[in-house]
């Protein structure tokens, strides 16, 4: 009769069906001896058959053949049969008591065959429902392969399939045997801390190459059900960057990079990677549960623009994004843009990023307002934000030169970053710079506009200088960075250095008896960290100037050595700070095109 085969393979089955043994034409027969007396065609193939061992199995054709007892009943047709001729066979072989193995690659298909036929205990002992439910329940459910084989099986077969609860016997059979595979592997890395972590790690998740050979929607099942019994965060996301890795390669970095190559995908696989897009992005566990990588969530939201997916998924991976925006690198904020006549890289995606980090900046510092004891959750978040704005003014380097950026979305990516976000200015100016450089039809106005947003006080002592003598700048930038380098080396003189600054922010933070205790908070946080900006600033000016003395330093024993006294070369170089204090005993900024062009310094040169 029927026997059960654990030998299965983990590959889905789509071989074609085989020649049936007795099924091709009318002349084959089962019994040699016996002629057949009715005759079933399963999607153009026919069998000769009998139908005694027909009926005593099959409801279905019993009632077939008790319906047409008014004529002669010998031909029947069975229309969308579970499995085609190959599975019939199978049935049949069942019911003529022939011997054949229930396997993995089959159960599934026996059992919609046994339900479409009512091979039900109603006729029969032991018939062919119970013996696949024997097989699916006590053998299949025991092993994670067997569970995917079965389910690749299902693919191809109709709704009944799910009716019948095989799928998710599957499912939960999947979900169950990795989590006892991962209480195991966890107490057998205690037994194991000699071991290599790629051999631990090999052992844990050993079953999510298994997994990736599944359709997205059984995919999606086995992912969740996972999730809802308790598999580690970590090894979901792993299953699901394999998963996207395997099912999405299709997509390269040439159809990235070229909106306008030919399209060699039919609409049905584009549906089915926007399909696969939006699931794996809605199977990712919540931010505080894992640690989803951040090369992986930019490698989605590529995916999720090139293949068009909807607007709640890109913006459910920028707010991930966003919430570890200063772990992420240069390189993974040049997305390109698909956008026929836009600029080459995506800055409206990158733009909604940097929002999100600043809102949720913003939401941090509110929840924290209910004390004042809260300073370190600040200070955290403002280190964060000095990172990002590190980060920003490198992304703006790189996209300057782009010739078809609009000054418009230049200006907008700046001004998204608050004031305090930058110790100095140096980064800013840099990329204003080189965007000054590759647009050069851009008028004064323009310029005026874009030079706006540098703080001149907030340069250091090498783009002061660099910018001073920068043509590509208007005339008024130019004379206000003459004028503050002006004062900050006459505070460097009378050593006051920032001090009525920092005095004139400690007097304007004292609050004021007209405000709310709220709001008086708020002001405090605002003024502090205003003031822990100014410490930054000062900081960085110390350690120019201990750079300057080391110089001086330098300089005047080298003078001493050929019988300069010390208070010679110490008056001489006070004369050479004051070059901008005389009414005119300084050099002045000349204009364009003038003969001094070529003696500038270029130290400071984007070119």
């Amino acid at each position: 009769m029927v026997s059960f085969s654990d030998n299965t393979s983990l590959s889905c089955p789509n071989n074609p069906s085989q020649a049936p043994k007795f099924a091709n034409t009318f002349t084959t027969r089962i019994f040699s001896d016996v002629a057949g007396d009715i005759t079933i065609t399963v999607d153009g193939e026919s069998f000769l058959l009998h139908k005694f061992p027909l009926v005593s199995r099959s409801g279905k054709i019993r009632k077939m053949v008790a319906d047409g007892k008014d004529y002669d009943v010998s031909k029947l047709e069975l229309v969308n049969f579970p499995g085609g001729p190959h599975t019939f066979e199978l049935a049949m072989k069942f019911c003529y008591g022939m011997n054949f193995e229930i396997t993995a690659s089959n159960a599934a298909l026996l059992r919609c065959a046994a339900e479409y036929l009512d091979m039900s205990e109603d006729y029969r002992e032991e018939n062919l429902v119970a013996r696949t439910e024997v097989y699916l329940n006590d053998v299949v459910v025991q092993s994670l392969e067997k569970c995917v084989e079965v389910l690749c099986t299902c693919e191809n077969l109709p709704p009944l399939v799910e009716e019948l609860g095989i799928i998710n016997t599957c499912v939960e059979a999947i979900a169950m045997n990795a989590c006892k595979e991962q209480l195991v592997s966890s107490l057998s890395t205690l037994d194991c801390n000699g071991e290599s972590t790629e051999l631990k790690t090999g052992c844990m998740e050993w079953w999510i190459e298994d997994l990736s050979v599944l359709r997205i929607d059984y995919y999606h099942k086995v992912i969740t059900s996972m999730a809802r019994i308790g598999v580690r965060p970590d090894s979901i996301v792993e299953s699901l960057m394999h998963y996207a890795q395997i099912s999405l390669k299709s997509i390269g970095k040439c159809q990235i990079w070229n909106p306008a190559r030919p399209n060699s995908n039919s609409g049905t696989t584009e549906n089915e990677q926007k399909t696969i897009v939006e699931a794996l992005v809605n199977l990712l566990p919540t931010l505080k549960s894992s640690n989803v990588p951040l090369s992986f969530l930019f490698g989605m939201l590529r995916m999720a623009i090139m293949v068009e997916a909807t607007v709640a998924c890109r913006l459910e991976l920028e707010r991930r994004i966003a919430f570890r925006l200063e772990m992420a690198s240069l390189d993974d904020l040049l997305i390109p843009s698909l956008r026929a006549g836009d600029s080459l890289f995506d800055i409206d995606t990158v733009h909604r990023i940097l929002v999100n980090f600043l809102q949720q900046i913003e939401d941090e510092e509110n929840e924290d307002s209910g004390g004042y004891e809260s300073d370190g959750l600040a200070s955290l978040g403002h280190g964060s934000l000095l990172k990002v704005g590190r980060l920003i003014d490198s992304y703006l380097a790189e996209i300057a030169p782009d010739p078809y950026l609009s000054l418009q979305k230049f200006i907008a990516m700046i001004e998204t970053l608050p004031d305090y976000a930058r110790v100095i200015d140096d980064g800013l100016y840099r990329a204003i710079d080189i965007y000054l450089k590759a647009h050069p039809m851009l008028s004064d106005h323009e310029c005026k506009k874009l030079c706006k947003v540098i703080d001149c006080q907030k340069l250091s002592q090498e783009a002061t200088n660099h910018a001073a003598q920068n043509e590509r700048l208007p005339v008024q930038m130019a004379i206000k960075v003459l004028y503050f380098e002006q004062l900050r080396l006459k505070n460097a003189l009378c050593g006051s250095s920032g001090d009525g600054f920092l005095s004139q922010k400690i007097s304007s933070g004292v609050p004021s008896a007209a405000m709310s205790p709220r709001d008086n908070y708020a002001s405090l946080r605002r003024e502090n960290r205003e003031l822990k900006l100014e410490i930054s600033r000062m900081r960085v000016r110390l350690s120019e100037l201990e750079k300057e003395q080391v110089v001086m330093k330098r300089g005047m024993m080298e003078k001493s050595g050929n019988g300069k006294t010390f208070f010679t070369s110490l008056s001489k170089g006070i004369g050479r700070i004051g070059i901008f204090s005389g009414p005119g005993g300084g050099k002045r900024r000349k204009p364009r095109g003038s003969e001094g062009k070529s003696g500038r310094s270029r130290r400071y040169s984007v070119s």
